[in-house]
């Protein structure tokens, strides 16, 4: 395969720009949540149609998997993902192309995901003939807590499987342009608890004729925190927090059931087995000090997302290689925030790779984050975006990963 040169691909990436940005603020402005994303895949669908992919299609979701077979022959397998869903909530960017539909944003970024990943599409797809190979483009639905990712491996949409696989996600509160990674963890696991504690309501002026749960709750709360400082290293990050708080809708009841909910986060499986144990340990040792059942309930999200070693210094050396030395940014500590990605990283060696959109003269720091609903993404980075993509695929079907 003829490598294409670091200004050939940029140069390319960059003259296809403004279709790139076209799609985002068109995905902006209609966006969907959950897994049921049709009008974006049928956008995505639409910008690729003249271009020779086999697409695949699962019953779980409306993601869909493109194939790219190269023109020279048996190869190297790849795969690019980006994620196509939405979040509840209300914009207030004041963009032209805001969110045309009431309580729902794409505040997390997931329309620059697809739109760089169909830009990668079509730098690839001008080089089809020379490559050697195949490239999977996964455009998967449900990252925002619906395990979509999962479902599309369940529903045989990768087999076989790549040898590598490579994601983005944008960060607003970076530099413009950096790609930033680390080997290893990059988010952590992310679970869903519920804790009940059950006594026995009546009378707010007779607290002594019933047996109230909300002291032994708020007990609770506090206990956690001291857990997770006095049972688990420092260096073993473990987050436990407490989101909501359920008791009586009156000022004059107390109530038979308190209910608590939050998330646990990890790094490792081994701490997030033991942090639900010592949880449930809690819950049921106080309420039962205060004679009253206290229950916990976890709902397993999704899973550490480890970046391969190979596959960061992969990326690692392409970026430095096409963007310069300043471009990469490696990552001293791991997120506790979670992703999607991680089921695919379980199953192949790959990696996320974090992009700064924030713009260039801008104080990153205070930029409007994730899940903001004043959110933005300085545009003029996603060609940069596919161009990397595209470049990762390029590199992995020529070579592999390294030893």
């Amino acid at each position: 395969m003829n490598r294409i040169t670091n200004d050939e691909l940029t140069a390319a990436a960059e003259a296809i720009g403004p279709e790139i940005t076209a799609l985002r603020r068109a995905i902006h402005a209609e966006p969907e949540l959950g897994l049921e994303t049709p009008k974006t895949m049928a956008k995505v669908r639409e910008a690729l149609a003249d271009l020779p992919l086999e697409w695949r299609e699962g019953p779980q979701t409306t993601g869909q998997v493109a194939i790219l077979k190269g023109g020279a022959g048996e190869g190297r397998r790849v795969l690019l993902r980006g994620d196509m869903d939405a979040l509840p909530m209300g914009e207030e960017t004041g963009l032209d192309f805001s969110s045309t539909i009431p309580g729902r944003m794409h505040a997390c970024g997931h329309d620059t995901h697809t739109a760089m990943l169909v830009g990668a599409v079509k730098l690839l797809a001008e080089r089809a003939d020379a490559l050697r190979g195949e490239v999977m483009f996964m455009f998967q639905p449900g990252e925002e807590g619906f395990g979509g990712g999962r479902m599309m491996i369940e529903d045989g949409l990768i087999d076989p499987l790549p040898e590598a696989a490579f994601a983005y996600h944008i960060i607003p509160n970076a530099p413009h342009g950096l790609f930033v990674c680390r080997e290893g963890p990059l988010m952590a696991a992310s679970d869903a608890i519920e804790i009940r504690v059950k006594g026995r309501g009546g009378h707010a002026s007779m607290p002594h004729f019933s047996a109230d749960p909300l002291p032994v709750a708020c007990e609770i709360v506090t206990a956690l925190q001291a857990m997770v400082t006095r049972r688990f290293n420092a260096a073993d990050q473990v987050v436990v927090t407490v989101t909501q708080f359920r008791a009586s809708d009156a000022d004059n009841i107390i109530p038979d059931v308190c209910t608590l909910r939050g998330t646990i986060r990890t790094l490792s499986a081994e701490t997030r087995e033991r942090v639900h144990a010592a949880c449930k340990d809690l819950v049921e040792g106080i309420s039962s000090a205060h004679g009253m059942a206290g229950e916990f309930i976890v709902e397993h999200g999704f899973p550490v997302t480890n970046n391969d070693g190979r596959a960061v210094a992969l990326a690692r050396e392409v970026v430095k290689d096409r963007f310069g030395e300043e471009a990469w940014y490696e990552l001293p500590d791991p997120l506790m925030t979670a992703e999607d990605f991680s089921y695919v990283l379980d199953a192949v060696p790959g990696a996320m790779i974090l992009l700064g959109v924030a713009k260039p003269d801008a104080d990153w720091q205070k930029a409007p984050g994730l899940h903001s609903p004043r959110m933005h993404v300085d545009e003029s980075v996603l060609p940069r975006g596919s161009a990397l993509l595209a470049a990762l695929a390029l590199e992995t079907l020529e070579r592999g990963l390294p030893a």
